[in-house]
């Protein structure tokens, strides 16, 4: 069974977000770490694309949040909370954060993205020439680098995919080389 018929047999066949029937499609929900039913939501195109690009919002569609946040569902909790983040400004999104509860590592993984925070506490991971990285993200690495606690070298020119982001240092990013998890230092590594 696919992801996307799960998704629709745990959605009832409707947008987790606003619970529209139109253009619906399986959406991994960022940082993936997991993907699957676990780290994905059943959205339809208005709250994609919305989501996706916060100059297309509307705040009105958003208050559907008012019911899904209510979901049992970890990916739509964690959706529900950036999107109520991003509009907390409106005043009505406000009074449904302080109602929302998280767990912690729900918690953890809403914030995860910087949704809610002024861009001048965002913590922004740049690559050796500057360039913005984001979960997800291939890079290079520009230098051989040891690996602290083992005798392996990461080569240069050795291409790390998927990275993840430390949400605490700007400078740290995580992936994997040779099979192996290891820290990297950002101005080590070049953006593909």
């Amino acid at each position: 069974m696919s992801v996307e018929s799960k998704l629709m047999d745990r959605s009832g066949s409707s947008c987790e977000l606003c619970g529209s029937t139109q253009n619906l499609s399986v959406y991994e929900v960022p940082p993936v770490s997991t993907g699957g039913i676990d780290g994905s939501a059943l959205l339809c195109d208005v709250c994609k694309s919305q989501i996706e690009d916060p100059s297309l919002m509307d705040v009105n569609h958003w208050r559907c949040l008012n019911d899904s946040m209510w979901s049992e569902f970890t990916p739509v909790k964690v959706l529900a909370w950036r999107m109520l983040s991003r509009l907390k400004n409106e005043g009505w999104p406000q009074d449904l954060l302080d109602m929302l509860y998280l767990e912690e590592d729900e918690l953890k993984w809403a914030q995860a993205t910087g949704e809610g925070l002024e861009e001048s506490e965002k913590i922004i991971h740049r690559d050796s020439n500057g360039v913005i990285l984001s979960a997800g993200d291939n890079v290079v690495l520009i230098k051989d680098l040891q690996v602290k606690g083992s005798s392996m070298v990461a080569k240069r020119g050795t291409t790390v995919r998927r990275i993840s982001l430390d949400n605490e240092n700007a400078e740290y990013i995580e992936g994997k080389v040779d099979g192996q998890q290891i820290v990297i230092i950002t101005k080590y590594v070049k953006k593909v």
